[in-house]
């Protein structure tokens, strides 16, 4: 019973305590140029891990967002309806199909989508193939985010997941829009989502390296 009562306050206290401290943040984000500006419904990528900032910057945006059906599945997909997303509930080794569906017919629909490709459970930043497929069967961008945080509180678990500390810098580094057309091979999809991890992880190390480089100046 006791358990069950931290819990429910724990659903409701977290995504409160996270929306405060995303609002404190003083963030910058890298290569906005207008050809990002100007692409409508897309695939915006970012590793778990990291999730918080990435999350808020598409707040009341048409976002959907693929939510497992866990306890911390329960936290975030309050406090992503707290920040008007829509949300798939599910993941890659549940219901994947339905999920699947569900993702390409948002897409479909003009909805972008938010999604870390290496969750629920990982392996950390190695990004599952799913939303590469749900892009290009919709005709849909995709666009990668590396994020990094000047003061953190890093947790022990499997993605080593990060919270921002309050009033701290946040940096995300977006890759310009990417579209792949229809007709893909299952080689040409395993090539492509190879890639998009390097690059995902490369965006990751320049977000840390511009924060580096930003506080040695300071």
């Amino acid at each position: 019973m006791k358990k069950k009562i931290m819990q429910r306050l724990g659903t409701f206290l977290i995504p409160f305590m996270i929306n405060f401290i995303c609002r404190t943040l003083k963030i910058k984000i890298i290569n906005v140029d207008k050809e990002n500006g100007n692409t409508s419904n897309h695939v915006f990528m970012f590793w778990h891990g990291t999730m918080l900032v990435p999350w808020f910057i598409n707040r009341n945006k048409n976002c959907t967002a693929v939510v497992s059906k866990s306890s911390d599945g329960e936290i975030l997909a309050k406090l992503l309806e707290k920040w008007n997303y829509k949300l798939i509930r599910g993941s890659s080794s549940k219901n994947s199909k339905e999920v699947m569906r569900n993702m390409t017919s948002a897409l479909e629909s003009g909805e972008s989508l938010a999604i870390t490709p290496d969750g629920p459970r990982g392996p950390i930043h190695k990004l599952k193939i799913g939303s590469l497929i749900a892009a290009v069967r919709s005709g849909s961008k995709i666009i990668l985010c590396g994020t990094a945080y000047s003061k953190k509180f890093v947790l022990k678990n499997w993605d080593k997941f990060e919270i921002p500390k309050p009033f701290s810098k946040a940096v995300l580094v977006l890759s310009k829009p990417k579209f792949f057309a229809k007709g893909l091979s299952r080689s040409d999809y395993d090539k492509i989502n190879y890639e998009l991890e390097n690059e995902l992880n490369s965006l990751q190390s320049q977000a840390q390296i511009y924060l580096a480089e930003k506080s040695l100046i300071a």
